[in-house]
């Protein structure tokens, strides 16, 4: 019987211990905020968007340290931290007020290059969202270039280099998707115009040969057999390689033509500028 006493004393003694410890991890919750220095609230943010991976309420955490304690540096930490968390919750247009308001306060501080890249992420991580709307992938491209512009030093400016690159060939690809639509269609000059843009405005993105592929179908769907055999030239001058070329030559060669610089039309412009090097 003794046995089983202590064994049941011990066990309301671990109860009592449990329910003690639990009510001490309670206890800085129920304490007002005020009452907590401006590195305690903003540790105890870090310690949710970390720890517990709680971004809504380290949100709180940083707003309230912006707050209670403004104008200090850790109220400077908590905007900055403010942006981030709102950008991973992916409340982009709220992470870009953040990081503008950041901006607007400390220009000139170490973390600004970080809060222009914020800026521009919230606009390149929307851009496969928006479907035929390029809106947002410029206003990518325009961040980006700014941090490219602005911070070229930072520990950010080499990745806003591939994202910008990357945005760009996005908007060539856009151009080329609703150029195929054109084309499937046969509407010959609707897709050209289309093709034309990433020849002209998108040289180095990574859609350039299959635009002057296209040409080639286009231009010999309309019949103009010079502006198709000059695209075939140009492709084939910088792009010998490539599957498209072997396609363009294919169907050139299916009416007697073969790639080659012919006329006075655009292409030939391009042909002499790109490949000649005459650009008067």
């Amino acid at each position: 019987m003794a046995g089983v006493k202590s064994s049941a004393a011990l066990k309301l003694g671990m109860a009592l211990m449990v329910a003690t410890l639990f009510a001490c991890a309670k206890t800085p919750a129920t304490v007002p905020l005020e009452n907590y220095t401006a590195e305690d609230i903003y540790k105890r943010g870090e310690l949710e968007l970390e720890a517990k991976k709680s971004p809504r309420d380290a949100l709180t955490y940083f707003q309230e340290v912006e707050r209670l304690y403004p104008y200090t540096e850790w109220a400077k930490r908590g905007l900055i931290m403010q942006a981030y968390t709102l950008h991973k919750t992916k409340n982009y247009e709220e992470a870009r007020v953040a990081a503008q308001r950041f901006l607007d306060f400390y220009p000139g501080d170490e973390d600004a290059a970080y809060a222009q890249y914020l800026m521009a992420l919230s606009y390149y991580d929307q851009i496969d969202e928006v479907g035929r709307d390029q809106g947002l992938t410029y206003q990518a491209l325009q961040a980006l270039r700014t941090v490219i512009e602005q911070y070229p030093d930072s520990e950010y400016a080499k990745s806003a280099i591939l994202k910008f690159d990357l945005a760009f060939d996005h908007l060539a690809g856009k151009e080329m998707e609703i150029g195929r639509y054109y084309l499937k269609q046969r509407h010959y000059t609707a897709a050209i115009n289309r093709f034309r843009s990433v020849v002209q405005d998108f040289q180095t993105t990574t859609q350039t040969a299959e635009a002057l592929e296209r040409l080639v179908e286009c231009y010999l769907g309309l019949g103009l057999n010079d502006e198709a055999q000059t695209a075939g030239a140009i492709l084939g001058y910088n792009y010998q390689s490539s599957p498209f070329y072997q396609d363009a030559f294919n169907l050139l060669k299916d009416k007697g033509l073969a790639p080659e610089a012919k006329g006075t039309n655009w292409l030939a412009t391009v042909y002499r500028q790109m490949i000649k090097g005459e650009w008067l």
